[in-house]
């Protein structure tokens, strides 16, 4: 029989070469289905001897090569056919019929349809439960062939194969006796649990009963009577089925023990079969923040060591061959497997042995080094001994060697299938339960005397299989994806002198032993497939470190191995080291030691060598050498007009876009268009986007080529290609926005250091001159289109007005047509733009400019798309704060221009947008604060605008006090805020008023979100007038809810809200001094008994205020002074104004004059503390 394994993708699929036959086989497979056809079933001799040749030749022929002339429907209607032709009491028949359907399915990969698969299930499991024992296996294997991408098709058999009786279940329990029948009913299982998109997948009791089974299977002990092989396919079954459960889905693993238990038999299996690795796991792992012993055994160990070092002395004796050295070429995992000897000198990675490390030293390049002559070449660090076994040093014979081989290849597919079924794994559990199994499978630096613990690094360093190693670096890479909250309390940074090693150190040696081992697979990897996977793992790792909080120096260890693999010959390892050098410089925030490496000489550490590891670079000196113009060339070099030396990066990657390649395309060079005489695409653009955060991270570096930059942009933007069109936007994009970051009024760099404004004029003429209006005018690409209309947004104010008029004309022109367009991303960055543009000093003065803008967004904040009404809020918040300006700048002229009916459009679009999405409605109610600021009286008496300003208000109020975002709330209160300083308006007097008090109250005292409140008591301290609070209880209210907050001002439930507390306090007290600079006599009362009641309290924080008031950050948020004789006046003030009352008031209220006067005597402390 042919044997089934889940080696060959879990049901012998083979490849697109077998679904073919040639013309001979697919005419002989119908002739011999029309002769099965014409058979009739009968119980005698001659057509038992008729049918079993006939099985017998449908199964001997030929399946592999030739045409597809054989149909599906033709296979599956044999197969039905040959199941009623048979029945099960003839069982040699019968077992001649399962291998029919297991051989057909396979070769000619054929899934059955739904009708007949009814069919053909019913008539196995029958066979299953009705024929011999000795059977079994053949059923199962056919059934496995039936069920292979069908399992959603197979619902109603789930009872008789997966029920707690169920077939399945009780032939794959781990008592079973038959191994072999044990492979073949997990290996039905496994077939049975795979899903397919779009179908229904299994019910959970089903999985569950599935994934005990696969999970038993892996955690039992191997029977010393089974063979390896056998093993092997039991655990690939095992694996793929726990994978494919886990790909369905549904399958959450949120138990610790169910979890631990996976983890702990995938990490057991990830070293199956490994030389020299004796892996001893716990049944669970537990989470830890610390490393775990993983149970390496010491003996076993040495031992294995021993008969290496036997081994390799026997081997030099016998054989006087050279040792071949590392192969640079790619390797074929099968003779590099066929090649391994059992016992290997293993690669030391423990930290002791650092001092032999190449790369610790930044003038080391990864290259063949330079070690003591004491060390062997074949024991050097810097390559595997595997990698130097020559087959003609084998000891075996060929049949125990191709047996060894073969053993090898299912160990290997094992490994590989452990690492995918946990790639899997890290996929279905969320990140921050996976980061507390870190030090299980990420390497750690050993203590003093300590072995090296078993991690993913140490299959990416020692497995002999360039799949394996690249499957464990493909799932490090996936736990580092995302760990950047993780890993940000990682520091070493200062030194540690405690008494404990803190969690921070902890992981910051982790880091640092990551970065060593990664970099040390980098020199020793021949295989370019693994090459890519180890630097795109380093790029996943440089993203995430926080570099800022350690020592100084990964990233000069980093940079200087990566630079040489630019120039590999193999193309997705140029573009994986790009994607490294990308991750360099993206790194946040920008790094000192980052901004020295773009600064070495252009050429150093670059060869133009095709090799996987590159040689020539043993001298320190070489880059001396070199040529400065050896890449680039002399057009580039401007770099007098600062004092910073040339960026080697920005040149090396403007060479790669813009410069014919001088060598001939390999065939490694996927990406390159027929006749192309440029680098591969997919290179061009990962150097692109390098350039792009480059400019980002390093702009006054990269401001030095403004003007070669923006050629490179036009280049790539005239090109053919999208994607490098799209690039070239994106390019040019950052560097308009690095101009206006160096150009803003709190940019700690000095006018001097800035790009000049005339040159920034120069770049946009050539900019708009050249192919950005195309770009923006390109309906076929509409993200060209969206790229471009970002990069036009990014132009400099001042640049913009001292461009020619026609061109002003033309980006205004541009971006009002594009407002129009189908294309909701389109009409999205047009909307930004024209609320980028709106604030432009010589455009918002323009009337005609701002009613045309006006009605654009308005057009926009009508559309269906929730992005385009996002932005278009956005610029109408920006178009509002313009109306403000004007209206302070230019006065009633701008007002009087401005369209009435425009204005009503306005304020009824924006109460609409402020019930939309919180996208919209948070700049939707800084909108509506601001239109209801710039309305003038005679708005107010207008009929139109009564009922719309009445509405608008209400809407204000109500998100307010609603359960939006914070930052929506927030918005809310700030244009609430804003209204009120509009005194045209009936504040005080209007039903309204005493609504928006009370939100406003409300908030201040309740909220969450302590920057909510400040805003709310910024609010409230607006008025200016104490009519504008409206009655003596609703002056009273609003008092007690200040004091009230002062009170709750440090009561929150959240950490992170306590760093606001200050500025909180400090906002109460400046409201509540404001509104004792507007009290009357009748406000007395109020104000006394608060004094009297929790007078100390509001003694002690408004000394505290009046003294330190708030400083930083806190202090932009905030609208009180910041100055401490700015607020000693407001204090005096209020001081004066509330002697002025008792002396009006004349009372002979012994009560009221006794706690007017004890409110005297506290704010004179507060004054004496202050001039003390």
């Amino acid at each position: 029989t042919v044997e089934s394994g889940a080696g060959d993708s879990v049901g012998l699929r083979h490849g697109r070469d077998h679904l073919c036959c040639l013309p001979e086989a697919g005419h002989d497979f119908q002739r011999y289905f029309n002769k099965l056809r014409s058979l009739r079933q009968a119980d005698t001799e001659s057509f038992r001897t008729e049918i079993n040749l006939l099985f017998d030749q449908l199964i001997s022929e030929n399946y592999t090569n030739g045409c597809a002339s054989i149909r599906k429907e033709d296979v599956c209607a044999l197969l039905v056919q040959a199941c009623q032709l048979v029945h099960l009491k003839q069982e040699h028949l019968v077992s001649k019929v399962c291998q029919l359907i297991h051989h057909l399915l396979n070769r000619l990969q054929v899934i059955v349809d739904e009708k007949n698969l009814d069919f053909l299930l019913a008539y196995s499991i029958s066979a299953l439960k009705q024929c011999s024992p000795w059977m079994h296996i053949e059923i199962l294997q056919a059934l496995a062939a039936l069920v292979y991408n069908n399992g959603p098709k197979c619902q109603k058999y789930l009872p008789d194969l997966l029920g707690k009786t169920g077939i399945l279940v009780q032939f794959s329990a781990p008592t079973q006796p038959d191994p072999d029948l044990w492979r073949a009913a997990v290996h039905s299982m496994a077939n049975l649990c795979l899903s397919v998109p779009g179908q229904p997948y299994l019910e959970e009791p089903y999985r569950n009963t599935c994934f005990k089974i696969f999970l038993s299977v892996l955690q039992s002990p191997q029977n010393s009577g089974v063979d390896d092989i056998t093993c092997c396919t039991l655990l690939q079954n095992a694996l793929k089925g726990i994978q494919s459960l886990l790909n369905g889905g549904k399958m959450k693993l949120m138990q610790t023990d169910l979890l631990g238990s996976l983890l702990a038999v995938l990490k057991k299996y990830m070293f199956h079969g490994l030389p020299a690795f004796s892996i001893e796991m716990p049944a669970i792992l537990y989470p830890a923040p610390l490393p775990q012993y993983d149970g390496r055994s010491p003996p076993k160990q040495e031992q294995m060591e021993s008969n290496t070092a036997k081994q390799v002395g026997n081997k030099r004796k016998k054989s006087r061959v050279k040792q071949k050295k590392c192969q640079l070429g790619e390797e074929s995992e099968d003779r590099e497997e066929a090649n391994l000897i059992p016992g290997i000198t293993m690669l030391r990675i423990g930290a002791r042995d650092t001092h032999n490390n190449l790369y610790l030293g930044p003038q080391n390049s990864p290259a063949k080094p330079s070690f003591s002559p004491a060390v062997p070449e074949h024991l050097s660090p810097q390559c595997p001994s595997w990698k130097k076994v020559s087959s003609s040093e084998s000891e075996y014979s060929d049949s125990e060697g191709g047996m060894q081989s073969k053993l090898r290849s299912y160990q290997a597919k094992v490994r590989q299938g452990s690492l995918a079924c946990f790639l899997s794994t890290i996929k279905s559990i969320e990140k921050k339960v996976l980061y507390g199994y870190w030090s299980a499978f990420v390497p750690d630096t050993p203590g003093i005397g300590s072995p090296q613990s078993v991690s993913l690094m140490t299959i990416a360093l020692k497995d002999p299989s360039p799949k394996t190693r690249a499957s464990a670096l493909q799932v490090l890479s996936a736990i580092l994806e995302g760990s950047k909250q993780f890993l940000s309390v990682a520091e070493d940074a200062s030194e540690h002198k405690r008494a404990f090693t803190p969690f921070s150190v902890t992981l910051a040696s982790s880091i640092r032993e990551l970065h060593r081992c990664l970099l040390l697979a980098l020199v020793a990897e021949s295989s370019s497939q693994t090459l890519t996977q180890i630097i795109k793992c380093l790029a996943n790792l440089v993203s995430n470190v926080p570099y800022s909080r350690l020592k100084p120096g990964l990233l000069t260890r980093v940079w200087n191995q990566t630079k040489p693999y630019i120039r590999n010959k193999d193309v997705n390892v140029r573009v994986s080291s790009l994607t490294l050098l990308g991750a360099l410089v993206s790194a946040q925030p920008p790094l000192p030691e980052v901004q020295l490496l773009l600064q070495q000489p252009c050429s150093s550490g670059l060869t133009n060598s095709g090799a996987a590891t590159p040689h020539g670079l043993n001298d320190p000196e070489w880059w001396k050498k070199a040529p400065f113009s050896e890449l680039h060339g002399e057009a580039l070099n401007n770099s007098n007009r600062t004092p910073y030396e040339p960026c080697w990066l920005i040149r090396l990657c403007v060479s790669i876009v813009i410069q014919p390649r001088e060598d001939a395309p390999s065939d490694s060079d996927m990406g390159s268009m027929p006749g192309s005489i440029y680098e591969p695409s997919p290179v061009r653009l990962e150097s692109l986007q390098v350039l792009a955060y480059l400019v980002k991270g390093y702009f006054e570096m990269a401001q030095n080529y403004l003007l070669e930059l923006g050629k490179v942009a036009c280049k790539c933007m005239e090109e053919t290609d999208p994607s490098i069109q799209l690039h070239g936007a994106k390019l040019l994009e950052e560097l308009g926005t690095g101009i206006i970051q160096q150009h803003k009024p709190d940019s700690t760099i000095s006018p001097d250091q800035r790009v000049p404004v005339g040159l920034i004029v120069t770049f946009w003429n050539m900019i708009l001159i050249g192919p950005l209006p195309g770009a923006l005018q390109n309906e076929q690409h509409p993200t060209i289109q969206t790229s471009a209309c970002d990069a036009l947004s990014s132009i400099l104010p001042d640049a913009f007005s001292a461009l020619p008029d026609d061109y002003q004309v033309l980006c205004i022109t541009l971006l009002l047509g594009l407002n129009h367009s189908e294309n909701p991303l389109v009409k999205a960055a047009a909307a930004r733009a024209l609320g980028v543009y709106i604030l432009f000093t010589n455009l918002r003065q323009d009337v005609m400019f701002v009613a045309d803008t006006a009605n654009a967004i308005l057009m926009s904040l009508n559309d269906k798309s929730p992005n385009v009404r996002a932005k278009a809020a956005w610029s109408m918040g920006n178009l509002t704060d313009t109306l403000i300006v004007n209206m302070e700048t230019i006065g009633p002229i701008f007002q009087e221009e401005f369209s009435d009916l425009l204005l009503l459009k306005m304020l009824r679009s924006a109460t609409e947008a402020s019930r939309d999405k919180d996208k919209v409605k948070s700049n939707a109610v800084r909108a509506l604060g601001n239109l209801l600021h710039f309305l003038q009286p005679y708005h107010l008496v207008n009929p139109r605008f009564s009922e719309n300003i009445e509405e608008s208000i209400q809407a204000l109020i109500s998100t307010v006090q609603g359960d939006a975002t914070m930052k929506v709330r927030w918005n809310a209160c700030y244009a609430l805020g804003n209204m009120f300083k509009n005194s045209a308006l009936p504040l005080g007097t209007a039903p309204w008023t005493a609504q928006a008090y009370k939100a406003l109250t409300s908030v201040v005292k309740s909220c969450k979100n302590f920057k909510v409140r400040i805003k709310s008591a910024m609010a409230l301290s607006i008025p200016v007038k104490r009519e504008y609070y409206g009655s003596v209880e609703q002056y009273s209210e609003i008092w007690g809810a200040l004091v009230l907050a002062l009170q709750k001002s440090e009561d929150t439930e959240d950490f992170l809200e306590f760093k606001y507390c200050a500025s909180l306090r400090a906002q109460i007290c400046q409201a509540l001094i404001h509104l004792l600079s507007l009290a009357t006599s009748a406000d007395l009362p109020c104000i006394q008994k608060t004094m009297l009641e929790k007078g100390d309290t509001i003694r002690s924080y408004i000394l505290q205020f009046v003294k330190s008031g708030v400083e930083g950050d806190d202090a932009s948020m905030m609208a009180t002074p910041t100055e401490p004789q700015e607020r000693e006046k407001m204090l005096e003030k209020a001081i004066e104004h509330i002697r002025s009352i008792q002396e009006l008031s004349e009372s002979t209220d012994e009560k009221k004059v006794a706690g007017v006067a004890y409110l005297e005597a506290i704010l004179t402390s507060c004054i004496q503390a202050v001039e003390s």
